[in-house]
């Protein structure tokens, strides 16, 4: 399979807002999904993301 082919089987629908300037500063909310959706970073405890270790090295990696 070609690289055109391949890119028509996984092209996927942009869902960036049309004339925004992404380049600009601001916020931005950012999900991050592991593999099948495990809990692999911590837990949710009373609402609160409570990290495991691996949470606490994806944490200090991210800041």
């Amino acid at each position: 399979m070609n690289i055109i082919q391949n890119n028509n089987i996984h092209h996927r629908r942009s869902i960036r807002l049309s004339g925004y300037d992404y380049s600009s500063a601001g916020a931005y909310f950012i999900t991050v999904c592991t593999h099948n959706r495990e809990c692999l970073f911590g837990d949710i405890v009373d609402g609160k993301m409570r990290l495991n270790e691996w949470g606490e090295i994806a944490q200090q990696c991210w800041l």
